[in-house]
């Protein structure tokens, strides 16, 4: 009896077909969006994109992500602006919250922070900041929560949820960012 070789073809899905629309900001909305800009994060966007920065919006379900230059870089969830996971200007400033190993999967798959799964916390901050949750072991950024609680308040407590998961390396849109990062050559794709 012959062997028979199947072979198996995945279609290629491409996650900015989940874009549902794309458009370049006009002036008057660049201008209005770079002054909200500096109100949250208290930097000069000058000083990260330049002067005069060519900034698109992309629309999904559930969030808009700013495409800055080329970077997806920011995106607006329930009117605030969220750093995306590489946008590393703002990030480095941003307060650490470093997790166990154990938590890990939970965040990226979504989960909010419980306060067991926190090692330390790096960093003041009130309640509705941001901060940068990185894995205990390796020290990478695996999301972009804020903080229900302030952190001498979350010090203090044992259990509890203490931040809501904003953004996590894994999600729709670090899929998006990952995707426009591979068409324009900045990441190479796994050999």
């Amino acid at each position: 009896m012959r062997r028979m070789k199947f072979i198996c073809v995945m279609p290629n899905f491409h996650f900015m077909s989940i874009i549902k629309r794309r458009y370049f900001l006009r002036e008057s909305e660049r201008k209005d969006f770079l002054r909200k800009f500096t109100e949250e994060f208290g930097v000069s966007p000058e000083r990260i994109f330049g002067v005069k920065p060519k900034i698109e919006v992309a629309f999904t379900d559930k969030s808009k992500i700013f495409i800055i230059n080329g970077r997806p870089v920011l995106m607006d969830l329930k009117g605030d602006l969220v750093p995306t996971l590489i946008f590393e200007e703002i990030l480095q400033n941003l307060p650490k919250v470093i997790v166990d190993m154990g938590a890990i999967p939970h965040v990226c798959n979504g989960a909010d922070i419980m306060a067991p799964g926190i090692v330390r916390i790096e960093g003041e901050f009130k309640e509705g900041a941001f901060a940068l949750v990185l894995d205990e072991k390796h020290g990478k950024a695996i999301a972009v929560v804020k903080a229900l609680l302030s952190s001498e308040k979350i010090k203090t407590l044992e259990r509890g949820k203490v931040f809501e998961n904003l953004h996590y390396v894994g999600d729709l849109t670090w899929k998006i960012i990952k995707e426009k990062l591979m068409e324009t050559g900045e990441l190479r794709p796994k050999k």
